[in-house]
């Protein structure tokens, strides 16, 4: 295809475990639903729960069968509302079992590991997650495996990977590089990305001062070298100004946002010649100084910068909101839930967007890179500041 695809979408992490219960499975396709109708094109969900609560591997290869036809469930959905998916393999972090877990299997088996980043360098602890069934699961509502399945937008190979014991970056490098390769000779159809948080690491200095704070520079991973790995189709990048920041909600977190993303769009023209996805970003209702007419200044700031890239063709390739929850879903909310039905304002901005992605999508092709410069009456449309 040799037309780029501009992506406008959102992060629902919970949609597997909800599709596992009857009574909650039409909160799934009530998200695609609202999703579809303000134009979101790509959801970014957890294709894991490893050894908790509605489990999908319950222990090292072993499978809840009624959970991965949750997902099953979660993909032929997703399908009929012409949504396609990111499916994240692994977590980082404790919820729904993570790096901790597989590590807790292998103290089980009798290995002797002393950190949760075990996970990264124990061979029999790779293998495990090697053997994760995702990638060769046959959908038993369409009967297409999921790798060759086009709903599928790509391969996450991790949620916000972190390797704290090696700061340094060595150790998270090698797993990247194992990995990426692996799920390629397993799926070369499908977009692989690690699923990192962006910061900038040992092996780029000078990008240092662009880190939201000195602490992650220390936390082992190097968004321009972990990027340039074999097998790795496009960079993915989170912004979370009032975790990195402060909590308090300041104009300062505007500035860092755009700051941080102009810094990753333009790595990822100089020096890695790939698209970069802002894979999550919101602001959570919790904090100090929150109002929803803050949270459509940040959402449009993204969107804005975004566009400013993709005016000139650069390596901009969209973002995913965090997070979009249907209605009567409160108990799950983070402080990050946008519930369109009661933000008209937020539903608005996400519209309009999807609206002028979906143009630049079906006018433009990557020989373009709209450098023709080509007067189109579209274009006042599609780059009007409106902010």
């Amino acid at each position: 295809m040799d037309q780029p695809f501009y992506v406008n979408g959102f992060n629902t992490y919970w949609l597997m475990v909800f599709a596992a219960d009857q009574s909650t499975r039409g909160k799934v396709t009530e998200v695609f639903q609202k999703a579809s109708s303000v134009g979101l094109s790509v959801c970014r969900t957890w294709a894991f729960n490893d050894g908790q609560w509605r489990a999908l591997q319950k222990s090292p290869g072993v499978y809840d069968e009624d959970v991965f036809k949750a997902l099953d469930f979660v993909v032929s959905e997703a399908n009929k509302y012409k949504i396609r998916l990111i499916l994240s393999l692994a977590n980082n972090w404790d919820a729904y079992g993570g790096k901790a877990q597989y590590v807790k299997w292998g103290k089980a088996s009798g290995l002797n590991l002393t950190s949760d980043d075990d996970f990264f360098s124990h061979p029999t602890l790779r293998s495990y997650y090697k053997a994760h069934a995702v990638l060769n699961r046959v959908n038993t509502i369409t009967n297409i495996t999921y790798k060759d399945d086009p709903t599928i937008f790509a391969w996450e190979l991790m949620n916000e990977p972190r390797c704290t014991s090696d700061p340094s970056g060595d150790k998270l490098q090698s797993w990247i590089t194992d990995m990426a390769v692996y799920v390629k000779s397993m799926d070369a159809k499908h977009l692989v990305e690690i699923g990192l948080e962006g910061f900038y690491g040992p092996s780029a200095p000078d990008r240092a001062q662009f880190n939201p704070n000195s602490y992650a520079t220390q936390v082992g991973t190097d968004f321009i070298r972990n990027h340039q790995v074999l097998g790795v189709d496009f960079a993915s990048v989170h912004i979370y100004a009032d975790s990195w920041i402060s909590q308090t909600i300041t104009d300062s977190h505007i500035q860092f946002t755009k700051s941080w993303m102009e810094a990753h769009i333009e790595d990822a023209e100089k020096y890695l010649g790939m698209p970069v996805v802002f894979a999550e970003f919101g602001v959570s209702s919790k904090d100090p100084g929150y109002n929803s007419s803050f949270r459509d200044t940040l959402i449009n700031t993204v969107y804005k910068t975004l566009l400013n890239s993709t005016k000139r063709g650069g390596s901009g390739a969209g973002s995913l909101l965090w997070q979009l929850f249907p209605d009567g879903t409160d108990y799950m909310d983070d402080g990050y839930a946008i519930v369109l039905s009661k933000s008209p304002s937020t539903s608005n901005i996400i519209s309009l967007h999807s609206t002028r992605v979906a143009i630049v999508n079906s006018m433009c092709s990557w020989k373009c890179k709209w450098g023709c410069k080509k007067r189109n009456p579209l274009e006042a449309f599609l780059y009007h500041d409106d902010l």
